[in-house]
């Protein structure tokens, strides 16, 4: 512990609740989805989330029906105020889908997803079993593939 430390630790002993740590908020994005249609909801929005304390900006893209929110916030308390404004809101589902082993399965694709994106799914666990992924043009003209001079 250095110096800086110990004189921190010093001064919580002498404050009168030493027994009580305020855990410092980290600075975060929170990304949301709400349904906007017009300017006047973007406004309403922006205006809501921005009287949250903590909140340093907000940013909307209304084309892709996308809120962030960066501060020193907590993201189920941005999700109430933004509902409190009426609007559809939840927190932001997708993911590129570059991060998704099947990005156009059934549980991951979505036709409202903006382009790029697919459904954050969470895979279910699979007990014992580890599903490796190989590109086929890797293995296709591998000396280890027996057909490989079928090909060539």
């Amino acid at each position: 512990m250095g110096v800086g430390g110990t004189l921190e630790y010093i001064s919580g002993l002498m404050s009168s609740g030493h027994n009580k740590h305020k855990k410092k908020k980290q600075l975060q994005n929170v990304e949301l989805k709400v349904r906007m249609d017009c300017e006047g909801c973007e406004l309403k929005v922006k205006k809501t989330l921005s009287s949250l304390s903590g909140v340093k900006s907000v940013d909307i893209n209304r084309k892709q029906q996308k809120v962030t929110v960066t501060g020193y916030v907590e993201a189920n308390k941005v999700l109430k105020k933004a509902k409190s404004t009426g609007k559809k809101a939840e927190l932001w589902p997708y993911v590129p889908y570059s991060l998704v082993a099947q990005p156009y399965a059934v549980h991951a694709y979505d036709k409202k997803a903006p382009p790029g994106y697919v459904r954050n799914v969470e895979q279910p666990p699979i007990n014992g079993t580890v599903t490796r992924y190989e590109d086929p043009y890797i293995t296709m003209f591998s000396d280890e593939n027996p057909n490989a001079c079928s090909i060539m």
